[in-house]
């Protein structure tokens, strides 16, 4: 697999994420445009579906800010790229400056002490590229995610005794710490990580939002049940577009991943994804053929390694 094919899958994967919602969260943005019934966040509403529209039809980003922009690869494990992962590393790298430059994205990635800016989005620990693997499998898939971090992350260490309405208050006390003053840009994603390790259960709760798709499902039916309880939750508090009262609801879904955890602590993630919603997901296949696909494969069967 060369590396010329990464880097134009890598490319691709970050244009796409920058200017062109996903199928599934444009469809969710207009079912939350036409249950709005109230005045100013219907309005509201319009212009987050019209703005959604404008971007891909003008190549330009969804938001001005690009959030940070990072890159999930899911690798089959039969896969043989040319210079190995320090290959397919240097060709995301060179492909996050290129994109940067040719869409004109603001670069957001600057040193945490001195404040210098390199002006491509990259850095040390930038873009960040995270990995799982795929059995029996061939391609390697490339996932671009644009995300804002400035509001709506929690995260609290839960005891036996909180259970479930310990994941019921936190999910409540994020939307009231930050939802409720638009500082999360509703309608969002929400992820939730619940168990593992305390940043293990961060860091599913922020793949949790980013890499599912609206609609999808866990596997557990106990846990799916609860995706769909904690949805209704956040839709029952009243607040629809950037935080103003209204009827479209406050969430696009929620998802919720666990993982399996110590026996008397219980870690709690917490991750909002602003209505500017970007993922990008490119596969590259053992022959070069690059394939756009609308949904991850980052949470597989394999991947949630529920067996021995």
């Amino acid at each position: 697999m060369k590396t010329s094919w990464i880097e134009a899958a890598a490319y691709e994967a970050h244009r796409l994420a920058a200017t062109t919602h996903p199928a599934d969260v444009r469809a969710a943005l207009e079912r939350s445009f036409e249950r709005e019934a109230g005045e100013l966040p219907r309005f509201v509403m319009q212009a987050i579906v019209e703005n959604s529209r404008v971007a891909e039809q003008d190549q330009r980003p969804i938001c001005a800010d690009v959030g940070v922009m990072r890159m999930f690869v899911v690798a089959g494990n039969e896969a043989r790229i040319e210079s190995g992962f320090v290959g397919l590393e240097q060709a995301v790298r060179r492909a996050t400056a290129r994109v940067t430059r040719d869409l004109a994205l603001r670069s957001n990635r600057v040193h945490p002490i001195s404040r210098r800016n390199p002006g491509d989005n990259l850095g040390v620990f930038a873009p960040n590229v995270d990995y799982r693997f795929e059995p029996d499998a061939d391609w390697v898939e490339l996932i671009a995610v644009h995300k804002g971090g400035a509001f709506g992350s929690d995260f609290r260490m839960m005891v036996d005794g909180d259970g479930l309405n310990g994941v019921r208050k936190g999910l409540v006390d994020a939307i009231a710490e930050f939802g409720r003053r638009g500082l999360t840009c509703p309608p969002v994603i929400i992820g939730v990580g619940i168990g593992g390790t305390k940043d293990q259960a961060f860091g599913i709760a922020k793949q949790a939002a980013v890499l599912r798709t609206i609609g999808d499902r866990h596997p557990e039916p106990e846990i799916a049940g609860l995706e769909d309880e904690l949805h209704e939750l956040a839709d029952s508090l009243g607040l629809g577009a950037m935080g103003y009262p209204g009827t479209g609801g406050y969430a696009l879904d929620v998802h919720v991943e666990i993982a399996y955890t110590h026996s008397a602590l219980t870690p709690l993630g917490i991750h909002q994804l602003c209505q500017a919603a970007r993922r990008g997901v490119v596969r590259i296949h053992a022959d070069g053929t690059l394939e756009t696909r609308d949904a991850p494969s980052w949470f597989s069967d394999y991947s949630r390694r529920a067996g021995v």
